[in-house]
Formats: C-alpha cells, sequence, structure tokens
C-alpha cells in the first residue's frame, strides 16, 4: 500500500493501481467515457483527466499509477475547465439528436455532459455521414461515434474477430470496418458485445418494431410470440425493477396487453432442443463405441456402406453467433456441429406445422415472434432452411388431399395459395431492449403489472430448459437426460454442476454407465479460438462441447439491456439457477408439452418428421468469404 492524497484528504492505496481504480476504492468519482477494466484502458477520450502535483500537464487517471506521496486533484478549477472543453469538442463532432436515439437516458455522453452544466456548444458543429446498409443485423451511424475505442479494443481482446479498426488521418480520423470492407463483406459473428460496450448511440441493433406493430394490428394474423430463457433475468432492468419482481408472468402479462394471440415460452423448444440434440450425441457415442467394439474399420457400417469415421467433439448448435464464427474462421468443423436447430427456429417450426394443425389455420397466417437476448438471432431467422414449419403443413395436407381424391394430383389445386408459398418459421426477432422500448411505446407500466400464466401447450419449460440462457447450462440439461435416456434412473438434476460459472473455458468428466466423458463448456469468441486451436494441435480432446458467442452466455447476450461498465452475465444466470431450483420440472425428458408433441406429431426424437421441422443443413448457406 502507498499513501495517496486525493482532494485534501489521505488515503492508502494498493500500489500499481490507477489513479482512476485508487479514487474509486475511497467513493471519489471520475467521469470518463472509453475506459473499459482490463479492455480499453488507453486514455483515448481525455475525459477523465485529473491534475497532479509535480507534473506540468494534467494526466489521464485511467492509465496513469499512483505512487507513494502523490498528490492528486480530480476536480480543480484547472481539471473542470480541461474536461468541459474535451466535452464540449466531442459533441461538436456528435449527433446529438437525443430525442431519436436508443440510447438516451442511458448515454454515458449525455450524461457526463449534463453533470458538468453544458447548455450551450462554443465550437462550430460538424458531423460526419456515412452510408451503412440499414436492413444488416447491426446498424452503426457515423455520426453518433466518439472514438472511444471500445468497440475495437472489445471485438480483439475479447471476441478475436478484429471487425472494427480505424480509419481514417487527422479531422478524418474514425472507427470503421476493418481491412477496408463493407460489413456485410465482414466475419462479423453478430455477437453484438460491440453494442453493449458502446457508451452512446453509435452502434445499435436492427429496429424491428414497426414489423411487429403491423403484425398485432393485422387482423388475419395470429400472432405467437416465444420469450427466450434469459429474457426473464434481465427485461426489468431499465424499469428500475428488481429482478424478483420483474418476472417473466408479468413480462407475459405486458405482452397480452400489446395484443398477442399466443404467447409461449422458449424454455419448451429449449426442452425439445435437449430431446434432439442429446439423442444425436448419445448416437454418435454408440456409433463410435459399436466401432470400437469390431476393431472394424469405422467408415464403413455392416452392410458395407462406406461412412466418416465419427469425429470429437459434437458443438452444440444453439448460438447462431457461434455457428457464424464457425463457418467463417474454421469451415473444415462445421460437419462437428450438431445439426439440431436453435430453440428458436425449433419453436417456429412446430408453431407453424404442429401448433397450425391444432388451432386448424393455414401456416401461414401464424406470424412468430422473437424475443431473444441476441443480435445474431435476427439474421438466423431469415437464413435458407429456416422455412419446413409451413413446408411440412403443407406436404402433410398434400398427403391429405391425395390420399382424399384416391391419388389424383390435380386436386392438389385445392391448396390455398398461401400454402403454396415459403414462409420462414420465425418471422421477426426483438432483442431484450426493443421488448423494453416497445413496452414504453405502449404505455405499458410494468411495476403495476399483475403475474400472468403462458398460454397452453407451448408455455411449459423445463428448469432445465430455463438454464440454456446461462454458460454450461445447454451442456448440464443435456447431460441431465442422457443420463436418464442411458442409465435408467434419474441423475440428480445438480450432479453436473461442475459445468456451471463464468469461467470463459470450462472442462469437465463424467462417469456415463461406464464411458468416461469428458466435457467442455466455452462463451466468448476469443476463448473459443483457444479452445479450437488447442483441438487441433491435439493438446486437448472432448467428446461434447458447449460454446456460446457471448461471454456469460445468452445471460451477456448483445440484445441484453445496456448498463454502462457493468458485467451483469453472472449476475442474470444465478437467477435462471434459482429459476431451474424452484421449477417442479428439472428434466426436459419430463415436460409433458414435449410428450405430447413427440406422440401426437413427431413420433420420436431423430424421427423422419424430427428431422424434417427440427434439424437443418449448416451448408445450406454461407458466410462472407466461405468456399
Amino acid at each position: 500500500m502507498v499513501n495517496v492524497t486525493i482532494n485534501g484528504k489521505q488515503y492508502k492505496a494498493e500500489d500499481g493501481a490507477t489513479i482512476l481504480d485508487a479514487a474509486a476504492s475511497v467513493g471519489i468519482y471520475i467521469p470518463t467515457l472509453c475506459y473499459l477494466k482490463d479492455i480499453n484502458n488507453i486514455g483515448a477520450c481525455r475525459v477523465c483527466m485529473v491534475e497532479v502535483e509535480g507534473c506540468a500537464k494534467l494526466v489521464a487517471a485511467c492509465n496513469n499509477k499512483v505512487w507513494d506521496g502523490m498528490v492528486v486533484h480530480t476536480n480543480s478549477p484547472r481539471v473542470r475547465e480541461s474536461r468541459k472543453n474535451t466535452v464540449e469538442l466531442i459533441l461538436s463532432q456528435h449527433d446529438g439528436e437525443c430525442s431519436t436515439c436508443v440510447r438516451s437516458g442511458n448515454c454515458k455522453l449525455q450524461t457526463i455532459a449534463n453533470d458538468l452544466g453544458i447548455v450551450d456548444l462554443p465550437f462550430r458543429k460538424k458531423v460526419a455521414k456515412a452510408e451503412w446498409p440499414m436492413k444488416f443485423p447491426l446498424i452503426r451511424d457515423e455520426g453518433k461515434c466518439i472514438k472511444c475505442m471500445r468497440c475495437v479494443q472489445i471485438c480483439d481482446k475479447v471476441q478475436g474477430l478484429n471487425i472494427w479498426d480505424v480509419s481514417g488521418t487527422g479531422s478524418r480520423t474514425t472507427v470503421d470496418v476493418s481491412r477496408n470492407r463493407m460489413i456485410k463483406e465482414s466475419d462479423c459473428a453478430l455477437c453484438g458485445q460491440c453494442i453493449t460496450h458502446c457508451p452512446v448511440g453509435a452502434l445499435r441493433e436492427r429496429d424491428d418494431i414497426d414489423k411487429v406493430l403491423d403484425a398485432l394490428a393485422d387482423p388475419e394474423k395470429i400472432t405467437v410470440v416465444q420469450v427466450a430463457p434469459a429474457v426473464r433475468a434481465a427485461w426489468g432492468e431499465p424499469f428500475g425493477l428488481s429482478r424478483e419482481f420483474a418476472t417473466v408472468k408479468r413480462l407475459v402479462a405486458a405482452l397480452r396487453q400489446m395484443g398477442f394471440d399466443y404467447i409461449f415460452d422458449t424454455n419448451f423448444s429449449a426442452d425439445l432442443t435437449i430431446m434432439e440434440e442429446g439423442s444425436e450425441f448419445l448416437e454418435k457415442l454408440k456409433r463410435s463405441a459399436a466401432a470400437d467394439a469390431k476393431g472394424a474399420d469405422p467408415s464403413s457400417d455392416e452392410a458395407g456402406t462406406q461412412r466418416p469415421a465419427e469425429k470429437f467433439p459434437l458443438f452444440t448448435s444453439c448460438c447462431p453467433g457461434w455457428v457464424r464464427f464457425l463457418k467463417s474462421q474454421y469451415p473444415d468443423m462445421v460437419d462437428q456441429l450438431s445439426t439440431a436447430k436453435s430453440p428458436q427456429q425449433m419453436f417456429g417450426a412446430v408453431a407453424k406445422s404442429y401448433y397450425a394443425q391444432l388451432l386448424g389455420v393455414d401456416p401461414s397466417k401464424i406470424y412468430c415472434v422473437s424475443i431473444i437476448p441476441c443480435l445474431a438471432k435476427k439474421h438466423e431467422c431469415a437464413i435458407p432452411g429456416m422455412e419446413d414449419g409451413a413446408r411440412v403443413s403443407r406436404e402433410d395436407r398434400e398427403k391429405e388431399l391425395l390420399a382424399q381424391s384416391g391419388g389424383d394430383k390435380e386436386k392438389l389445386g385445392q391448396l390455398e395459395p398461401s400454402e403454396q408459398a415459403s414462409v420462414p418459421d420465425v418471422d421477426v426477432v426483438l432483442t431484450t431492449r426493443e421488448v423494453d422500448r416497445l413496452i414504453r411505446a405502449e404505455q405499458i407500466r410494468p411495476a403495476l403489472l399483475p403475474e400472468e400464466e403462458f398460454d397452453m401447450p407451448l408455455g411449459v419449460g423445463s428448469g432445465a430448459g430455463v438454464i440454456f440462457g446461462t454458460t454450461g447450462g445447454v451442456m448440464e440439461a443435456a447431460l441431465r437426460s442422457a443420463y436418464y435416456q442411458v442409465t435408467g434412473p434419474h441423475p440428480d438434476p445438480d450432479a453436473f454442476k461442475k459445468v456451471r460459472g463464468n469461467k470463459g473455458w470450462k472442462e469437465a468428466e463424467f462417469n456415463l454407465a461406464g464411458t468416461q466423458l469428458k466435457v467442455a463448456v466455452v462463451s466468448g469468441l476469443g476463448n473459443t479460438r483457444k479452445l479450437i486451436e488447442a483441438l487441433r494441435r491435439g493438446e486437448v480432446s472432448y467428446h461434447f462441447v458447449e460454446v456460446m458467442a457471448c461471454p456469460g452466455g445468452c445471460a451477456g447476450g448483445g440484445g441484453q439491456p445496456i448498463r454502462d461498465g457493468e458485467e451483469l452475465a453472472a449476475e442474470r444466470g444465478e437467477v435462471l439457477y434459482a429459476l431451474d431450483k424452484e421449477n417442479q420440472l428439472r428434466y426436459s425428458h419430463e415436460n409433458p408439452a414435449v410428450k405430447q408433441c413427440y406422440q401426437d406429431y413427431l413420433g420420436a426424437p431423430l424421427s423422419h418428421k424430427a428431422h424434417e421441422l427440427l434439424h437443418t443443413d449448416h451448408h445450406a448457406w454461407k458466410m462472407p468469404g466461405e468456399e
């Protein structure tokens, strides 16, 4: 510890701490725009400048360390003048139309400017303009960029994709897509971490609220909405509601007040995902074990049919940001992805086939909305191969007409035109932030809402489904059901908690009926790259690997509410584990709605119909630059 005097008072500070951290440790606030602890401490914004006795110039508090006997003034007249001039210069190049900005009221620049009492600008305003593809899920507004470099650093240091870089020189210096690319040409994973770490509104998601409002106003549309697991741990934050009060049932009440016809839980399709992905993994293990037992060439089966040897690990496929990453960075490993669709897409496929049949309606009349803490889902719902629900329904209808007509194909003309068209399984995706804005637009006061239940039958979800929203949750849910499928009795639902926690790369081993199962869980794309490189070097080996693009999983997703400078994935994840613990259903295979769906429609996991609806071909679409 060293002795430091800050604003006339003596304090003890840790030797080697920055002035910013030392001041914060004794309750003294120094404003900053660009600083992100351990990620961006380059002093780019110059807002955190302080006066140190003995130094001729002001110094940046974020990257200068304290020394014994240091005397610091964090708010002297000289510091105040410098800070105010700096912020005024930033504002002179900033599009300050706060009334039309998604970050109004939650903007670091707006807060600091207000705190400094800036009511007029002494400098001429000059705001940069640049074109951007507004249909892309990620939107950048150059006029709002303050060149703080946070997006560059989070993408480089945490996600390892280097999508952003400095562009231009002198007064034209800005941040843009790296290597002189257009964003649509880049290998961006659409994780959205650059958005959640931007201090202003320079980066945001494409706003799809109007599409939802149009659907709600259309009497011909049956609006169906699904709520993802991690949304329930975060949606109340912008309204100042505690997590205990802001339950998913209050969100259901808000959605029902908006006019949605049916409100369902993505936990239902998370359980469905476990049934398909878990069964796929067990089948892969069986094939590998059978080949080992025979000592035969694993590339051929009993009939002599050539088949590739089983490659491990099997990777989970429920995170579209991770799928985009693998396809662009390691395309030779795409076949190791589970073919199971994400819970979002499984839900859409089931809604426009099984549920449309239950309602007795044309699938094209169903308008499926997802509320998801994710940006990449906006891309996922539009890729080829995600129109299976209505297609399978149409095929079922064709078979029905053929049977009624005695095989007369001319009778197929009885199909409605809408039944002949391609219909996406999920029509639109809203992030958690967008649904919060929609709640405000509809003049709903969440603090006054009662709790209301999901609709049935797709509103039933297990505790295993709810923990999908945090890193390790998919793996734990899969192991709970896999153990039961292999051994018979249920395991203790907390038997696989070794995969919990927010460490970026976790490993565990479990005995599965004599097979020593090696699994790994990784979150954050920088950690993912380290794991894959270790796999390719032969330093590690696993049977099953869960990957989430966002640090901490969906709880820390790029579509979640933004609390500047705070990483809340761990706190939100704890909420999900608490919900799992109090749920009467803690195993995906025990979900009665899932059982009924298989019994009445799908048949069994990995059946022909299940493959048609719930699985996909990851080669059906290409990432930029993918051969």
